[in-house]
């Protein structure tokens, strides 16, 4: 496996105190990316699964608060095979596992069947929106997203919202995710930071991406009226 980077955080990546992993590759282009440096797939350190799952053997006194490992981006499914891999010997293991995404993969289904906290991005309702910006749409995304309502299974929504983007249109989203059983899935809004601005080594196009407490109010109360939870992280 491709890691460009690694490193503990504790509730904002999955429960508890977890080892996350950064996985080399994006299929994604977003201007707002805070790691640019994992959108290529040639970057990063070279990992055998071996070592990965040893490694978060070794960290298990520092999984504590219902903790685990975390595999990020990048886009971690790019690397399905060995992901796949690391996941069922952790599986195996009894260590709690999560993978933070972007949804567009074709074998997330199987991917998530590996995984106890799965964490997914919905950039944008918009298809054709998202893949002016982004360089990929959202039909396997929604494939992916109707399927976990369908199974049930615990998902945990994430959206960015960038001003000029996707911050304007609350009803878009909220009637969209409404549409499906939202029993076991909650959402959460990601305002518009700039923390990995500095790392792009092309020139960063983003002027106005900042979004108002008012915008973000207007996603909470649009939510809570569609009856979908929302969470903090």
């Amino acid at each position: 496996m491709k890691i460009f980077a690694k490193g503990f955080n504790f509730g904002q990546d999955g429960p508890g105190n977890r080892l996350v992993y950064h996985l080399a590759g994006c299929n994604m282009h977003c201007p707002w990316c805070s790691n640019p440096e994992g959108m290529a797939v040639t970057g990063g350190e070279n990992c055998t699964v071996e070592q990965i799952v040893a490694e978060c053997k070794s960290c298990l006194p520092m999984l504590f608060g219902g903790g685990g490992i975390t595999f990020t981006g990048g886009e971690a499914t790019l690397q399905v095979e060995e992901l796949l891999q690391v996941l069922e010997e952790l599986q195996e293991a009894g260590i709690h596992t999560a993978i933070e995404t972007n949804g567009t993969a074709r074998r997330l289904p199987e991917v998530a069947a590996h995984v106890d906290y799965l964490i997914m991005d919905f950039k944008h309702f918009d298809s054709e929106r998202l893949r002016q910006v982004t360089g990929v749409g959202n039909e396997q995304l929604r494939q992916n997203y109707e399927y976990f309502c369908r199974s049930g299974r615990q998902l945990h929504i994430r959206i960015p919202l960038i001003n000029g983007f996707n911050a304007d249109d609350p009803v878009g989203f909220a009637s969209y995710f409404a549409g499906q059983d939202t029993a076991n899935v909650c959402f959460e809004f990601l305002p518009y930071h700039e923390y990995g601005k500095d790392k792009w080594q092309a020139p960063y196009t983003v002027t106005d991406g900042f979004v108002s407490a008012a915008q973000v109010e207007a996603f909470q109360n649009t939510f809570a009226d569609y009856k979908l939870k929302t969470i903090n992280t």
